[in-house]
């Protein structure tokens, strides 16, 4: 029978690797073979997860970051869930496995947290799906299929801890979890082709840098949450992969403001704050990480909006979309912006004589247009911050309204990023997979 899992580690590189932190994981790398793979560009989670899955690039499956702008709808979406994103211009890793093992048992396939999990390609499938009540109120949840796994993980393991999966309280307990639902499921359906996400050292990488004690303490912790996944029966085929991994960081560079100061970014000026105004925008960022997408309406802008960013501290390419093979696809900016080593992209927008809008120091990763990592911090400005936190949930049980704004906007907290090119191949994302598994090549492609 074939029985394959997948473990997707994210953040996981030889430098972690071979670092003394992770001795169960080191022991289970020396039994296998392993290879640096050639990372996806951008090197994002939503871009590399589909070239995993499809076995294509952007230009291809169109999943050129965690997000982009929606050019009908002249709206920003991130985290976007449905694998029909990416499916039009091919099938599937679920769809071909099915197809090349004809047994019933061996044909089935399971999506534990990958992302393109809402519809998912796969038989089964769980992943985060938050209630968002309508008082304004949000709730942890999973979403599975069929729908009784969701029934069977909450009566076995409790309910999913949605807030320490992202947020300033993002810790190993999420990750705990969806070890502890793979083994389960595992268990009840043993065979096949199984997918988990794990995704806990993203968090002190981001926050701390990969160089930091808690870096090395985040490792140790996992190393010894997946030392059951690594010690699966015989015949169970173990891979662990990796999207990207997270290098240093000291400076971010603010692409939307320099587009604000030069008249080309439009600000709505709501009750609620300042708002991008996509639509009615010369030009603008949806940053990510180390990469953004710029949006130019009109062609003749696109030499002054170039020429605008490439004189930033901190930018190391801005290159037309067309220029870069695997980005060349209708959902990307008219030119994408790549950090230099040690720099990052924030997406703040508004300028210090515009209102910051209400949701800017809240946990917001679909209403904010660009990826926010100071979500991952809780404000030291905030006087008794955790206690701030406290009084807000205590309302939040008493029904009453509240707004958790309690994340700092100072960009200089964060430590870590990815996105670009790994500087060394070291510091990239690897593969570790028995040797009548592992792909051909001295590195193997992210899309292999």
């Amino acid at each position: 029978m074939a029985k394959t899992i997948v473990l997707n580690i994210v953040g996981l590189t030889q430098h972690l690797l071979e670092s003394g932190a992770m001795p169960n994981l080191q022991r289970f790398a020396q039994q296998q073979e392993q290879k640096h793979i050639r990372a996806a560009f951008p090197a994002v989670t939503c871009t590399a997860q589909a070239n995993m899955l499809m076995g294509t690039t952007p230009a291809q499956h169109g999943a050129v970051a965690n997000g982009w702008y929606h050019r009908q709808l002249s709206e920003v979406w991130l985290w976007r869930q449905s694998v029909k994103l990416i499916t039009d211009n091919g099938q599937s890793i679920f769809k071909r496995w099915r197809s090349a093992n004809s047994n019933d048992n061996d044909g089935q396939t399971h999506q534990l947290f990958w992302w393109f999990n809402l519809p998912s390609d796969a038989d089964y499938s769980i992943t985060p799906r938050p209630t968002y009540y309508a008082d304004g109120r949000k709730g942890p949840d999973i979403h599975a299929f069929p729908p009784q796994l969701r029934e069977e993980m909450n009566r076995q393991l409790g309910e999913f801890p949605l807030f320490s999966f992202w947020g300033p309280n993002a810790n190993i307990k999420s990750t705990q979890w969806i070890i502890d639902a793979t083994l389960l499921h595992l268990k009840n359906h043993p065979y096949g082709l199984h997918l988990s996400y794990l995704p806990h050292l993203d968090y002190e990488l981001q926050r701390h840098g990969p160089d930091s004690e808690q870096a090395r303490q985040a490792c140790r912790e996992l190393d010894d949450a997946l030392s059951p996944l690594l010690q699966l029966s015989d015949d169970t085929k173990v891979i662990v992969l990796s999207e990207y991994g997270i290098e240093n960081v000291s400076n971010c560079v603010l692409p939307n403001q320099i587009l604000n100061q030069a008249g080309l970014l439009q600000i709505h000026h709501a009750k609620n704050g300042s708002l991008l105004d996509p639509g009615n925008s010369r030009a603008f960022a949806v940053c990510d990480h180390q990469v953004a997408h710029i949006y130019v309406k009109d062609s003749d802008d696109i030499d002054e909006v170039r020429n605008l960013l490439s004189a930033a501290d901190g930018v190391e390419s801005v290159v037309a979309r067309q220029d870069i093979p695997e980005l060349d696809h209708p959902r990307s900016g008219e030119l994408i912006v790549t950090a230099e080593q040690g720099s990052w992209l924030g997406y703040q927008y508004w300028l210090d004589d515009q209102a910051e809008p209400d949701f800017a120091r809240c946990v917001e990763i679909h209403r904010k247009p660009g990826y926010d990592p100071c979500e991952l911090f809780l404000d030291p400005q905030l006087k008794f911050a955790k206690l701030r936190v406290a009084f807000k949930l205590i309302k939040k049980m008493l029904g009453l309204r509240y707004t958790m704004n309690v994340v700092p906007l100072d960009t200089s907290l964060v430590k870590g990023s990815h996105g670009r090119r790994p500087s060394r191949a070291e510091l990239g994302p690897l593969i570790i997979a028995p040797p009548e598994l592992m792909p051909d090549g001295e590195v193997v492609d992210s899309t292999a």
